[in-house]
């Protein structure tokens, strides 16, 4: 029932990603953008899409931006397929959308990811599956760390088809965006008890084991050294994202060292 369903995206300099995505939404009647005023080629390619109406707000968390954009720009249809600006959808999950019986109960859905990298599919990551349908009139953003998590009032089912995770941004923009998110989650695990703590978390505030065993976990274990380049690529980018926070919860102790 793809007529009951509106994609909203938040970009922000995504001109490496956006035309990817936009391509695979051609079904879509009603496409939301939004921008945090990006001063790349973003706005230029949206201009090209009839079916995008782009909004453009400062930036002050992912959440803010997502409770605005579902609420304040007269989407019509009570459900939103939310996407960043590196998903790119499969024709297997359009089929799946386009076949999809809304149940009264169902307020959400679900999807895995395949991870890309340079657009060769992994065979395994880190990343979670996230839920990316969901109806409006049951759902709120909350900030939780770096990123956003959102709130369904009902039950959330899951979609079988995947949708890639396909980020071709250059690597100085992927360190920047990691220094920014890393410094959040450095304030919340720094902050915490190890009770409070899930068990990621808790390996993260031990310090040094963090990125050693990322590295290992995605090479060996997530099956990374069979994707060769790629594979080697995607386990010294997350465990660089762990040394960066390792680095940021050292940083926390000195400072609190000195105070004292």
């Amino acid at each position: 029932m793809l007529e009951r369903i509106t994609p909203v995206i938040l970009t922000y300099n995504e001109e490496a990603n956006i035309e990817r995505v936009l391509e695979r939404l051609r079904w879509a009647r009603d496409i939301v953008v939004m921008d945090s005023y990006s001063t790349d080629g973003t706005l230029s390619i949206l201009e090209r899409y009839p079916n995008v109406r782009c909004f453009q707000r400062k930036f002050d968390s992912h959440a803010n931006q997502w409770n605005f954009a579902i609420t304040q720009t007269g989407i019509e249809t009570d459900w939103i397929l939310a996407l960043d600006a590196d998903y790119v959808l499969t024709e297997k999950l359009v089929d799946e959308l386009g076949s999809l019986a809304f149940n009264r109960e169902v307020k959400g859905y679900s999807a895995s990811f395949l991870y890309c990298v340079f657009g060769k599919p992994l065979r395994g990551s880190l990343y979670p599956a996230v839920t990316v349908l969901y109806n409006k009139n049951f759902a709120a953003y909350v900030q939780d760390g770096h990123t956003q998590r959102i709130q369904i009032e009902g039950k959330v089912g899951s979609l079988k088809a995947e949708i890639l995770h396909d980020d071709r941004k250059p690597l100085s923009s992927w360190l920047r965006a990691q220094d920014k998110y890393m410094d959040l989650e450095a304030d919340i695990i720094s902050q915490s008890e190890f009770g409070s703590l899930g068990f990621n978390d808790c390996v993260r505030k031990l310090i040094l084991p963090g990125p050693i065993l990322t590295f290992f976990y995605c090479l060996l274990y997530k099956k990374g050294i069979l994707d060769g380049w790629a594979g080697l690529f995607y386990a010294t980018q997350r465990t660089v994202a762990e040394f960066i926070l390792s680095m940021k919860l050292i940083q926390r102790k000195i400072a609190l060292k000195e105070i004292k």
